[in-house]
């Protein structure tokens, strides 16, 4: 990946990550990051903040005190505020006025993994050639020499009420004259981040909360849980008689949701029931939601028939962010349940998701299965194709052909995408129409095609 002709080495879609105690994921390279983002953000001679929070994975500890040290011995202070969901993070970085939060986590991958992902004091995460900027003075030696001593090496302090700040935050992102007196809800933390917030704003609010997944011991994040394993969670909320199932990830930036019935809601129909919600209050920007080139076409109908339109970016909360900003609207997301209300946060927040669908159950007294009738699934089908070297498969004459084939036969009933992935050499192939088996049988045809192209 590049910015300007600029090669990266360490920063990815969503920060660096990377097996922990590993390059880039060690003690060594935090403290330089640390260093990096310090000399960033350093801009007048007045005392600086940098606020770090991390999820619960055993390496956090190790990560968290190189980061520290790199900060300090730049002349700027730390704020730690331990495990700490990654939109607490963003709204802390705003609220105590740090002039950069960095959050070590790697999200939904499992425990062994670690990732360190940067916000700005607004918030929002650092654009492209920020991070740029960052990753060459991580690799340079030009800050080397930049050794403050006595009373100018940074202090750390450890910020002890972070958590209840994030809890008074997210729980005034319910509407005041609701509550969720009566209600059964499970919440399952995928024992990350958000393990003791999330149950506890729930429970505050006046539901009856079962808490799944709300044991962290350092090893067990997204283990058979959370976002990425909802099975467990399906099954406790039919025990329970529950009316909704809250799915977060390690991080707690991501929600899938579970009906009463025990079907999976995720963050497309999640999207259709907020955007039918705030059009009928008027209050959806520009009658305009932001998801991916991945999001279902059901909901790109479903938003159509509401007479709104539906914007599409690359994979990637920060591209639906970005797009988000720069057309002033204030609804989006991915199909993964990264759900993004920049009313109320400045990244995707799974608690302030789920509260904002809870609240629309409480204010209609329509359960959830029938509010996810919002949008009707389109049949979705996506094949992995791995190839021996990466190209531009779609300008090649076979391949064009192939698809040009397949999005006639769809006639406008439904989308062909293919994509290349940023990590591996594989292809992805998309395609979604009205009948299922006829979307296998195309998605196939299409990666057949390419795997004769390649030769494999």
């Amino acid at each position: 990946m590049s910015e300007g002709g600029r090669k990266r080495r360490l920063f990815g879609t969503d920060g660096v990550r990377g097996v922990a105690n590993e390059e880039p994921m060690t003690s060594e390279t935090a403290l330089r990051l640390g260093r990096a983002i310090a000399h960033v953000f350093r801009s007048s001679p007045r005392r600086h903040k940098v606020l770090i929070g991390k999820d619960t994975r055993v390496s956090g500890y190790m990560l968290e005190t190189a980061m520290a040290s790199g900060v300090c011995s730049m002349g700027v202070d730390v704020l730690l505020v331990g495990p700490m969901p990654t939109p607490g993070i963003a709204f802390l970085t705003r609220s105590l006025r740090a002039d950069a939060g960095v959050v070590i986590s790697a999200s939904h991958n499992p425990f062994q993994d670690n990732g360190i992902k940067f916000f700005a004091a607004n918030g929002f995460k650092l654009p492209d050639e920020v991070e740029a900027d960052i990753e060459d003075l991580v690799f340079a030696d030009s800050i080397d020499h930049l050794r403050p001593t006595a009373s100018e090496v940074g202090k750390a302090f450890r910020i002890d009420d972070a958590l209840g700040r994030y809890n008074v935050f997210a729980k005034n992102s319910f509407p005041r004259h609701l509550a969720l007196d009566g209600m059964k809800v499970v919440v399952d933390a995928a024992n990350g981040a958000g393990y003791r917030v999330a149950p506890e704003v729930i429970e505050e609010l006046g539901a009856s909360v079962t808490a799944l997944a709300c044991e962290p011991d350092g090893e067990n994040i997204n283990r058979d849980c959370g976002a990425l394993h909802p099975g467990h969670l399906q099954e406790r909320v039919l025990a329970t008689g529950a009316q909704i199932g809250i799915a977060l990830d390690g991080d707690a930036d991501r929600c899938l949701l579970v009906d009463e019935r025990g079907d999976l809601v995720d963050g497309d129909q999640i999207l259709a029931i907020a955007a039918r919600e705030l059009v009928r209050g008027e209050a959806l920007a520009k009658r305009t939601v932001v998801a991916t080139v991945m999001s279902n076409l059901g909901l790109e109908i479903a938003l159509r028939e509401l007479g709104c339109e539906l914007l599409r970016t690359p994979v990637g909360d920060r591209y639906v962010v970005e797009t988000m900003v720069r057309h002033g609207l204030n609804l989006g997301g991915e199909q993964s349940g990264h759900v993004l209300f920049l009313d109320h946060n400045t990244t995707g927040d799974g608690l302030v998701t789920a509260l904002a669908i809870l609240a629309i159950m409480a204010e209609t007294g329509r359960p959830l299965s029938e509010l996810a009738r919002a949008m009707t699934r389109y049949p979705q089908v996506l094949v992995n194709v791995r190839v021996r070297e990466r190209r531009d498969f779609a300008r090649e004459p076979e391949v064009a052909g192939a698809l040009a084939d397949v999005e006639a036969a769809l006639g406008g009933r439904g989308r062909v995408l293919l994509r290349a992935s940023g990590t591996e050499p594989l292809y992805r192939v998309m395609v979604e129409g009205e009948d299922e088996a006829e979307v296998k049988r195309f998605a196939e045809a299409i990666a057949d095609t390419i795997r004769a192209a390649d030769g494999s």
